[in-house]
Protein backbone atom coordinates (compact mmCIF):
# COMPACT_ATOMS: atom_id res chain seq x y z
CA UNK A 1 0.00 0.00 0.00
CA UNK A 2 1.60 3.24 -1.13
CA UNK A 3 0.49 6.40 1.23
CA UNK A 4 1.26 9.91 0.91
CA UNK A 5 1.11 12.18 4.01
CA UNK A 6 0.63 15.68 3.68
CA UNK A 7 2.63 17.58 5.92
CA UNK A 8 2.80 21.62 6.83
CA UNK A 9 6.05 23.63 8.88
CA UNK A 10 4.22 25.74 10.80
CA UNK A 11 5.13 28.71 13.31
CA UNK A 12 6.47 27.29 16.83
CA UNK A 13 2.61 28.36 18.86
CA UNK A 14 4.87 29.38 22.05
CA UNK A 15 7.19 31.67 19.58
CA UNK A 16 7.03 35.33 18.85
CA UNK A 17 5.65 35.87 15.44
CA UNK A 18 6.26 39.09 13.17
CA UNK A 19 5.13 40.43 9.77
CA UNK A 20 6.84 41.80 7.03
CA UNK A 21 5.22 43.05 3.49
CA UNK A 22 2.36 42.27 5.22
CA UNK A 23 3.18 38.19 5.34
CA UNK A 24 3.97 36.21 8.84
CA UNK A 25 7.60 35.25 8.80
CA UNK A 26 8.40 31.64 7.88
CA UNK A 27 11.28 29.79 9.03
CA UNK A 28 12.15 31.39 12.27
CA UNK A 29 11.32 28.79 15.29
CA UNK A 30 8.96 26.69 12.72
CA UNK A 31 7.54 23.16 13.44
CA UNK A 32 6.16 20.17 11.88
CA UNK A 33 2.70 20.45 12.39
CA UNK A 34 1.85 19.04 15.56
CA UNK A 35 -1.94 17.80 14.12
CA UNK A 36 0.08 15.88 11.02
CA UNK A 37 1.96 13.75 13.39
CA UNK A 38 -1.30 11.84 14.09
CA UNK A 39 -1.46 11.07 10.35
CA UNK A 40 2.07 9.93 10.15
CA UNK A 41 1.78 7.93 13.17
CA UNK A 42 -1.24 6.17 11.08
CA UNK A 43 0.71 5.94 7.65
CA UNK A 44 3.58 4.17 9.47
CA UNK A 45 1.35 1.96 11.86
CA UNK A 46 -0.59 0.50 8.86
CA UNK A 47 2.33 0.22 6.56
CA UNK A 48 4.27 -1.50 9.54
CA UNK A 49 0.98 -4.06 9.54
CA UNK A 50 0.69 -5.02 5.81
CA UNK A 51 3.50 -3.98 4.15
CA UNK A 52 3.88 -0.68 1.90
CA UNK A 53 5.67 2.74 1.67
CA UNK A 54 4.85 6.15 3.33
CA UNK A 55 5.28 9.05 1.54
CA UNK A 56 5.66 12.62 3.32
CA UNK A 57 4.68 15.31 0.94
CA UNK A 58 4.71 19.29 2.26
CA UNK A 59 4.84 22.52 0.13
CA UNK A 60 7.02 26.00 1.53
CA UNK A 61 9.74 27.65 1.76
CA UNK A 62 13.21 25.97 1.70
CA UNK A 63 13.16 25.70 5.88
CA UNK A 64 9.67 23.02 5.25
CA UNK A 65 11.92 20.33 4.52
CA UNK A 66 12.63 20.00 8.11
CA UNK A 67 8.75 18.79 8.51
CA UNK A 68 9.36 16.32 5.90
CA UNK A 69 12.70 15.38 7.96
CA UNK A 70 10.35 14.94 11.18
CA UNK A 71 8.34 12.52 8.80
CA UNK A 72 11.50 10.58 8.21
CA UNK A 73 12.36 10.62 11.86
CA UNK A 74 8.76 8.83 13.10
CA UNK A 75 8.95 5.99 10.00
CA UNK A 76 7.78 7.71 6.60
CA UNK A 77 10.16 6.02 4.02
CA UNK A 78 10.64 9.18 1.27
CA UNK A 79 9.90 12.71 1.57
CA UNK A 80 9.11 15.61 -1.06
CA UNK A 81 9.30 19.40 -0.63
CA UNK A 82 7.71 21.62 -3.49
CA UNK A 83 9.30 24.63 -3.26
CA UNK A 84 8.92 27.59 -5.37
CA UNK A 85 8.93 31.43 -4.80
CA UNK A 86 5.95 32.07 -7.03
CA UNK A 87 3.78 29.85 -4.20
CA UNK A 88 4.60 32.77 -1.41
CA UNK A 89 1.04 33.76 -0.43
CA UNK A 90 -0.87 31.17 -1.53
CA UNK A 91 -4.15 30.13 -0.05
CA UNK A 92 -5.85 26.69 0.93
CA UNK A 93 -7.49 26.03 -2.80
CA UNK A 94 -3.71 27.37 -4.39
CA UNK A 95 -1.95 24.83 -2.20
CA UNK A 96 -4.40 22.17 -2.84
CA UNK A 97 -4.13 22.44 -6.60
CA UNK A 98 0.01 22.34 -5.89
CA UNK A 99 -0.13 19.32 -3.60
CA UNK A 100 -2.88 17.67 -6.01
CA UNK A 101 -0.65 17.81 -8.09
CA UNK A 102 2.43 16.68 -6.29
CA UNK A 103 0.78 13.53 -5.54
CA UNK A 104 -0.29 12.81 -9.39
CA UNK A 105 3.48 12.67 -9.88
CA UNK A 106 4.37 10.34 -7.06
CA UNK A 107 1.32 8.40 -8.22
CA UNK A 108 2.49 8.09 -12.12
CA UNK A 109 4.56 5.26 -11.93
CA UNK A 110 2.58 3.15 -8.99
CA UNK A 111 -0.52 4.23 -7.87
CA UNK A 112 -1.57 5.76 -4.31
CA UNK A 113 -4.05 3.95 -2.47
CA UNK A 114 -4.11 6.31 0.27
CA UNK A 115 -3.54 10.45 1.07
CA UNK A 116 -3.54 11.29 4.57
CA UNK A 117 -3.57 14.50 6.16
CA UNK A 118 -4.07 15.89 9.89
CA UNK A 119 -7.73 17.08 10.97
CA UNK A 120 -6.21 21.05 10.64
CA UNK A 121 -3.07 23.39 10.24
CA UNK A 122 -1.92 24.95 13.38
CA UNK A 123 -1.02 28.13 12.09
CA UNK A 124 -4.37 29.01 10.29
CA UNK A 125 -6.84 26.41 11.13
CA UNK A 126 -9.24 26.55 8.60
CA UNK A 127 -9.71 22.98 8.45
CA UNK A 128 -9.98 23.87 4.38
CA UNK A 129 -6.88 21.82 3.07
CA UNK A 130 -8.36 18.33 3.28
CA UNK A 131 -11.34 18.89 1.33
CA UNK A 132 -9.58 21.02 -0.94
CA UNK A 133 -7.11 18.18 -1.68
CA UNK A 134 -9.77 15.72 -2.45
CA UNK A 135 -12.18 18.32 -4.60
CA UNK A 136 -8.37 18.50 -7.02
CA UNK A 137 -8.07 15.22 -6.74
CA UNK A 138 -11.43 13.51 -7.67
CA UNK A 139 -11.68 11.54 -4.98
CA UNK A 140 -13.77 10.83 -1.97
CA UNK A 141 -13.13 12.05 1.61
CA UNK A 142 -13.81 10.72 4.77
CA UNK A 143 -12.82 12.81 7.43
CA UNK A 144 -12.36 13.84 10.83
CA UNK A 145 -11.58 9.96 11.67
CA UNK A 146 -10.95 9.13 15.14
CA UNK A 147 -11.21 5.50 14.11
CA UNK A 148 -9.78 4.09 11.13
CA UNK A 149 -9.59 0.70 9.34
CA UNK A 150 -8.63 -0.29 6.15
CA UNK A 151 -9.49 -4.04 4.67
CA UNK A 152 -8.28 -6.50 2.36
CA UNK A 153 -7.73 -6.55 -1.45
CA UNK A 154 -6.50 -4.82 -4.40
CA UNK A 155 -8.93 -2.05 -3.68
CA UNK A 156 -9.90 -2.11 0.16
CA UNK A 157 -12.44 -0.43 1.75
CA UNK A 158 -11.10 2.05 4.56
CA UNK A 159 -13.88 2.97 7.36
CA UNK A 160 -13.87 5.34 9.63
CA UNK A 161 -15.68 7.01 12.85
CA UNK A 162 -15.81 10.22 13.48
CA UNK A 163 -17.69 12.64 15.76
CA UNK A 164 -20.22 15.54 14.42
CA UNK A 165 -22.85 17.54 15.64
CA UNK A 166 -23.31 15.47 19.05
CA UNK A 167 -23.69 11.91 16.17
CA UNK A 168 -21.18 9.33 16.08
CA UNK A 169 -20.66 8.75 12.24
CA UNK A 170 -19.21 5.73 10.04
CA UNK A 171 -18.47 6.47 6.75
CA UNK A 172 -16.49 4.41 4.19
CA UNK A 173 -15.37 4.08 1.13
CA UNK A 174 -12.64 2.39 -1.18
CA UNK A 175 -9.24 3.74 -1.98
CA UNK A 176 -8.04 6.03 -3.22
CA UNK A 177 -9.49 8.08 -1.06
CA UNK A 178 -8.46 11.13 0.88
CA UNK A 179 -8.71 10.82 5.27
CA UNK A 180 -7.89 13.39 7.16
CA UNK A 181 -7.87 12.04 10.98
CA UNK A 182 -7.89 13.56 14.77
CA UNK A 183 -5.35 13.93 17.63
CA UNK A 184 -7.90 11.33 19.17
CA UNK A 185 -6.71 8.84 16.58
CA UNK A 186 -3.33 7.25 18.24
CA UNK A 187 -0.64 8.77 20.25
CA UNK A 188 2.36 9.65 17.87
CA UNK A 189 5.41 7.81 18.24
CA UNK A 190 9.11 9.76 19.67
CA UNK A 191 11.57 8.92 16.99
CA UNK A 192 14.59 7.19 18.79
CA UNK A 193 18.12 8.17 18.34
CA UNK A 194 18.48 5.84 15.60
CA UNK A 195 15.49 6.67 13.79
CA UNK A 196 16.62 10.11 13.57
CA UNK A 197 20.05 8.93 12.55
CA UNK A 198 18.38 6.91 9.81
CA UNK A 199 16.29 9.36 8.19
CA UNK A 200 19.05 11.40 6.80
CA UNK A 201 20.18 8.71 4.71
CA UNK A 202 16.04 8.48 3.48
CA UNK A 203 15.48 10.23 -0.24
CA UNK A 204 13.85 13.81 0.02
CA UNK A 205 12.79 15.47 -3.38
CA UNK A 206 12.24 19.03 -4.23
CA UNK A 207 10.31 20.60 -6.79
CA UNK A 208 9.09 23.43 -7.98
CA UNK A 209 6.44 24.32 -9.91
CA UNK A 210 8.15 23.13 -13.57
CA UNK A 211 8.36 19.64 -11.91
CA UNK A 212 4.56 19.89 -11.38
CA UNK A 213 3.30 21.40 -14.86
CA UNK A 214 2.88 17.90 -16.94
CA UNK A 215 0.96 16.71 -13.84
CA UNK A 216 -1.48 18.89 -13.35
CA UNK A 217 -5.28 19.37 -14.33
CA UNK A 218 -6.31 22.22 -16.93
CA UNK A 219 -4.54 25.48 -15.78
CA UNK A 220 -4.53 26.03 -12.38
CA UNK A 221 -0.80 25.88 -11.67
CA UNK A 222 -1.09 28.95 -13.92
CA UNK A 223 -3.50 31.29 -12.54
CA UNK A 224 -2.86 32.90 -9.41
CA UNK A 225 -2.57 30.58 -6.24
CA UNK A 226 -4.43 32.87 -3.89
CA UNK A 227 -7.66 34.39 -4.42
CA UNK A 228 -6.76 37.21 -1.17
CA UNK A 229 -4.34 39.84 -1.60
CA UNK A 230 -3.02 41.07 1.95
CA UNK A 231 -2.70 44.75 1.33
CA UNK A 232 -1.30 44.97 5.56
CA UNK A 233 -0.84 43.68 8.38
CA UNK A 234 -0.13 45.69 11.26
CA UNK A 235 0.73 43.32 14.88
CA UNK A 236 -1.10 44.21 18.00
CA UNK A 237 0.24 44.80 20.72
CA UNK A 238 -1.56 45.43 24.38
CA UNK A 239 -1.07 48.83 25.65
CA UNK A 240 -1.67 49.78 29.39
CA UNK A 241 -1.53 47.56 32.45
CA UNK A 242 -4.36 44.73 33.52
CA UNK A 243 -6.60 46.28 36.59
CA UNK A 244 -6.01 43.34 39.20
CA UNK A 245 -9.25 42.97 41.55
CA UNK A 246 -8.86 40.87 44.85
CA UNK A 247 -11.79 39.38 45.43
CA UNK A 248 -13.03 39.66 49.41
CA UNK A 249 -16.51 38.91 48.71
CA UNK A 250 -17.95 41.73 46.33
CA UNK A 251 -15.90 41.18 42.97
CA UNK A 252 -18.48 40.26 41.18
CA UNK A 253 -20.46 43.29 41.69
CA UNK A 254 -16.65 45.45 41.64
CA UNK A 255 -16.47 44.08 38.18
CA UNK A 256 -20.22 44.92 37.04
CA UNK A 257 -19.32 48.28 37.71
CA UNK A 258 -15.90 48.96 36.07
CA UNK A 259 -17.44 47.11 33.07
CA UNK A 260 -20.50 49.53 32.68
CA UNK A 261 -17.99 53.12 33.54
CA UNK A 262 -15.88 51.49 30.50
CA UNK A 263 -19.28 51.41 28.21
CA UNK A 264 -19.93 54.75 29.18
Amino acid sequence: MRIVVCVKHVPDAQSDRRFEGGRVVRGEDDVLNELDENAIEAAVSLVEGRGGEVIALTMGPEDAHEAVLRALQMGADSGVLVSDERLAGSDAIGTAAVLAAAIRRIGAGEPVDLVLTGMASLDAMTSMMPAALAAQLHLPLLGLAHTMEVGEGEHPEVRIQRSADGFEEVLEAPTPVVVSVTDQINEPRYPSFKTMKAARSKPLEEWTLEDLHDFEEGEELDQPLSAIQVMDATARTREGRGVLVTDSGDAGERLARYLLDEVK
